[in-house]
C-alpha cells in the first residue's frame, strides 16, 4: 500500500486538496474520484480512509501499524464499507444493504465512510436508491465514489459530489520507476504504455502467457508480410488457442495498436517514441513492406475490430476479417 508521500508525487493537485481537507476538518459528505485505470483512485480512497480513523496519525500522515490502518488495508474495518460490482454491475441490494449498514452508528467511532467501486456500473435502480441517500446524508458519514468513467454516472449524483480528477501518470516517470523496479528498458516501456499501476505492471512483465502473447503478435505481423496463405490456420491455431476470451483478445489487439503506432513513429523517423524497441531491425522491414498510408489504415480496422468485440461480434470472425484487410 502507498503513503500520502507516493500519492503527492503522482497526483499532487488532488492529494494536496484531500490533505487540506483532513487538517482543516472539512471532509465533504460525498467525493468522486475520476480517473484512468492505474491512476490512483483507490489508493487515494484507502488512505483518505485511513486519515480519518486512524487514532495515532500524525497531522494527516496514518501510522500503518495501528488496528485501524490494518484492518482497513485488509477491507475489514467496521466502519468502512466497500461496494464493488456484482458480476458485470453494482445492483440495487446492495446499495439497500449499505443504507442499512448505516442506519447503525458507528461501531468503533461517531465516524462512518463507504467507497464504492466502478461506480459507473451501478444500475438505474441501484443509483436511484444511492442518490436518495446523499440527499439526506449524516453529518458523520462520508462517500467515495471511484469511476473510470464519470459521464456513466447520473448528474444528480455528481452534482451531490465534490469531483476530483486524477491526472494521467507521465509514462517516462513510470517507466523510469519499472527500471529501478529491475524490469528491462524495453519491457518497462512496454508496460509504462499498457498499464499506469506499477505492482500491476510488474506482476504482467513476470506473466508467462503475456510473454506468449507478445510472441504471438509478432509472428502474425511477420506472417502477414512474407506467408499470407498460412495466415488463417494461424489465426485459428495459434492466435484463438492463445486469446480465449473477450479480455484476452483485447489485450491481443492491444498489442497490435502498439506495433502499428510504432510503425507510424518508425515512418516518421521518430524512434524515440517506439514501444517494441528490440524490434527495430523488424519494423524496418515492416515499413519497406507497408506504406504509412497502409499502417493508417491497418490502425483503424484494428480499432474497429476492438468496437467489433464489444458488440459480442464472434471473437474468430473479428479476427479473420481483421487479417484479410491487412493483406494486400
Amino acid at each position: 500500500m502507498g503513503s500520502w508521500k507516493d500519492m503527492l508525487e503522482s497526483q499532487p493537485i488532488i492529494s494536496k486538496m484531500v490533505i487540506n481537507s483532513i487538517v482543516k476538518n472539512r471532509v465533504s459528505h460525498a467525493y468522486l474520484f475520476q480517473g484512468d485505470k492505474g491512476t490512483g483512485k483507490n489508493m487515494l480512497a484507502l488512505l483518505f480512509a485511513k486519515s480519518i480513523f486512524c487514532r495515532k496519525k500524525q497531522n494527516y500522515e496514518p501510522c500503518e501499524q495501528c488496528s485501524d490502518c490494518r484492518r482497513i488495508e485488509s477491507g475489514n474495518h467496521p466502519d468502512l464499507h466497500i461496494v464493488q460490482p456484482d458480476g458485470a454491475s453494482i445492483k440495487k441490494e446492495q446499495i439497500l444493504h449499505l443504507q442499512k449498514e448505516f442506519t447503525y452508528t458507528g461501531l468503533e467511532s461517531n465516524k462512518k465512510m463507504y467507497i464504492i467501486r466502478d461506480a459507473d456500473k451501478m444500475t438505474a435502480n441501484a443509483s436511484n436508491r444511492l442518490l436518495k441517500f446523499l440527499e439526506d446524508p449524516n453529518q458523520d458519514t462520508t462517500a467515495i465514489l471511484l469511476t473510470e468513467n464519470s459521464q456513466a454516472i447520473l448528474n444528480t449524483i455528481r452534482s451531490r459530489c465534490q469531483v476530483m480528477s486524477l491526472q494521467p501518470l507521465n509514462p517516462k516517470i513510470l517507466e523510469q520507476r519499472l527500471i529501478e523496479e529491475g524490469l528491462t528498458e524495453a519491457n518497462a516501456r512496454l508496460m509504462s504504455t499498457i498499464t499506469q499501476n506499477i505492482q500491476a505492471a510488474i506482476e504482467k512483465s513476470k506473466d508467462t502467457w503475456f510473454a506468449q502473447a507478445r510472441k504471438i503478435v509478432v509472428q502474425l505481423i511477420e506472417m502477414l508480410q512474407n506467408n499470407q496463405e498460412e495466415v488463417p490456420l494461424f489465426v485459428h491455431t495459434q492466435w484463438m488457442s492463445h486469446f480465449q476470451d473477450r479480455e484476452q483478445l483485447h489485450e491481443g489487439l492491444d498489442l497490435l495498436l502498439i506495433w502499428l503506432r510504432d510503425l507510424v513513429h518508425k515512418h516518421l523517423d521518430d524512434t524515440a517514441s517506439i514501444v517494441f524497441i528490440q524490434h527495430i531491425n523488424k519494423m524496418e522491414e515492416a515499413c519497406m513492406y507497408w506504406s504509412l498510408s497502409d499502417v493508417t489504415t491497418y490502425l483503424q480496422a484494428t480499432m474497429e475490430a476492438k468496437r467489433k468485440l464489444e458488440q459480442n461480434v464472434h471473437p474468430q470472425l473479428v479476427m479473420e476479417q481483421l487479417t484479410l484487410q491487412m493483406q494486400r
